[in-house]
């Protein structure tokens, strides 16, 4: 393959290229070769030594004074002839006309390195090949302004044509005999490239010269590459200033509309109808608030507040006998309907054995009162809302279902002699019940009042009225409706409650199971009442009666709450024990005034 390099015998040069000569041949003769004529002394002697490479970094050239050569002192003056612009090629010397051998001036060097290479005083490096340096990142090289001729580089680039111009006296050459044959063996010049366009030839020896890029327009001239350069950069920026723009505007309609990109609106539902289902919780508190009342009740002693709810359009409101008990006979009590309005109301009737009251207020319409259920339709785990005013948080709405059925307790008892302790056979509930919640509605599904609610079970101070500060514990009690309703109608048309009896006196303290008569009472008036219901009935002092119309009774107040469930002029059927037989009879009750 050839690589650009000679392949005949190698080259020996007596003397450095003459300026302005792109390739030199060898002498025809020995005579030719040595009466070569020389256009320049100094181009002969010491050459001018290289500048320093630096490393390979484009950057731009910088001009470069040549070294002056020291002149050599003239041997032997002759005149010499001017070299022709042109000179012809000398062919090679016919191997068939040897010559005397001459001494060299100095032995050859085997490595041919200058400047001792072949024989004669100078030898240039041969010719080396390397490509086209590109500028980094595109950076465009300045053109060199051109090597005057005496420097012009004799790598194969461009030199003027025709005869250098000389500078001082030229030395005399050295002089050869004619016939002095010319050492070494005689070869052919090998055949020169043809000079490339890219890739230039470079002699180290050589002038400084214009650096080796690709020729060409350089970029970023006034040539036709910046100009379209300087369309495309135009254009690209006219792209931007488009898009810049629209984005701003976009920016800013956002801005205007929303009031900032930095302000925080959290996703939320659209607002709707409010509309609930009937039998829900809410369609409940929506159709029973506005017949629910709060009492404000304040006495001479002490104040207490409560709820109650609208029985009828007179004006009849249904509570509790503790809620309004503070007023006494000259109190006040103020009712604050769920709207807000207020007015002042009167106590129509109470009763301390139910803790039930009925007040009313005056000059009020557009009243609407809330529908009373059925409490014997009540099933343990039907869900049911209490409404009132814990702690006087009025139209406070909670809910649960009914815990458990005909749960006896009693209330009250503040007095000391019992003439104020309720009994109630109450419904269980769940929902959550404070004081405040005492004379409100616990009502079912259908908004129908189901029951009173009255008391509520503490963790700290067991069963307790409203009256009192312990919380909800989630047990707490109504007075079933059925039984209101009776109490209530009482009240409004007489102002006095009556109560079924059965004419006999327990033994409160009596330890065992069921409720005993007692066998002497207070006074020393009889245990059992002569001619009462339970004298017919055939009761006598010491049983014990353990049932009522087939339920178990444990205690004596468990027989006084199963007794008041009942309206005057019911029959009952007890079961008893006497003398550790049992027995089982039958009465009616009786009635009594209650207070």
């Amino acid at each position: 393959m050839d690589d650009g390099k000679p392949t005949g015998p190698k080259a020996k040069w007596w003397s450095r290229p003459t300026p302005g000569h792109t390739t030199t041949s060898a002498p025809e003769s020995a005579a030719a070769a040595v009466d070569a004529p020389v256009e320049d002394a100094r181009a002969a002697d010491t050459p001018a030594r290289p500048e320093p490479v630096a490393p390979a970094q484009p950057m731009a050239p910088e001009p470069v004074t040549p070294a002056q050569p020291a002149p050599l002192e003239p041997i032997a003056p002759e005149p010499v002839a001017q070299a022709p612009a042109a000179p012809a090629p000398v062919p090679a010397v016919p191997a068939t006309a040897p010559a005397p051998a001459v001494k060299p001036l100095h032995a050859p060097d085997e490595y041919s390195t200058p400047p001792y290479g072949g024989p004669g005083p100078w030898a240039p490096a041969p010719p080396v090949q390397r490509p086209v340096p590109t500028p980094a990142h595109g950076t465009p090289v300045p053109p060199v302004p051109p090597v005057p001729a005496p420097f012009a580089a004799t790598n194969g680039a461009d030199a003027p044509t025709g005869p250098a111009p000389t500078q001082g006296p030229v030395p005399a050459q050295v002089p050869v005999p004619a016939q002095a044959p010319v050492p070494g063996p005689a070869f052919t010049p090998p055949p020169q490239p043809p000079r490339s366009t890219q890739w230039l030839q470079y002699d180290p020896w050589g002038g400084y010269r214009q650096p080796l890029t690709q020729p060409g327009q350089p970029l970023g001239s006034d040539g036709a590459r910046g100009k379209n350069r300087r369309g495309s950069l135009l254009v690209g920026a006219l792209l931007l200033a488009l898009v810049a723009g629209g984005i701003g505007g976009g920016i800013g309609a956002y801005v205007e509309r929303n009031g900032g990109l930095t302000t925080v609106e959290l996703p939320q539902t659209a607002k709707n109808s409010g509309g609930r289902a009937p039998d829900s919780v809410a369609g409940i508190a929506a159709s029973a608030l506005p017949s629910v009342v709060t009492l404000h009740v304040s006495g001479t002693t002490e104040s207490g507040t409560g709820t109650g709810f609208i029985l009828d359009n007179e004006g009849h409101i249904l509570t509790n006998n503790h809620v309004v008990a503070p007023a006494g006979s000259s109190g006040d009590i103020t009712v604050t309907f769920s709207g807000g309005e207020t007015a002042s109301a009167e106590v129509v009737g109470k009763d301390s054995g139910y803790d039930l009251a009925v007040v009313k207020v005056k000059g009020v319409s557009g009243l609407k009162p809330l529908p009373l259920g059925n409490s014997d339709n009540v099933q343990v785990g039907d869900p049911v809302v209490a409404i009132g005013a814990p702690f006087d948080l009025s139209n406070t709405v909670t809910s649960g279902i009914i815990s458990a059925k005909d749960r006896p307790i009693t209330a009250g008892g503040e007095k000391g002699d019992g003439s104020d302790i309720s009994y109630v056979d109450a419904l269980q509930t769940d929902a959550p019940i404070n004081p405040g919640n005492s004379g409100g509605p616990l009502v079912d599904t259908d908004a129908h009042v189901i029951g009173i609610n009255s008391a509520i079970r503490a963790a700290d101070s067991g069963t307790t009225t409203e009256g009192g500060q312990a919380g909800s514990i989630g047990l707490g009690f109504a007075i079933p409706i059925n039984q209101g309703k009776r109490v209530a109608e009482e009240l409004i048309n007489t102002g006095k409650a009556t109560h079924p009896v059965i004419g006999v006196t327990l033994d409160m303290k009596y330890t065992g199971d069921g409720a005993k008569v007692g066998a002497k009472g207070a006074e020393g008036k009889p245990t059992v009442t002569p001619g009462g219901p339970g004298a017919k009935a055939g009761i006598k002092p010491g049983d014990i009666i353990s049932e009522v119309d087939g339920q178990r009774v444990h205690s004596g107040e468990e027989l006084i709450v199963k007794i008041r469930a009942h309206r005057p002029g019911d029959r009952l059927d007890l079961g008893l024990t006497r003398g550790g037989k049992d027995l089982s009879m039958t009465l009616t009750l009786g009635s009594a005034t209650g207070t």
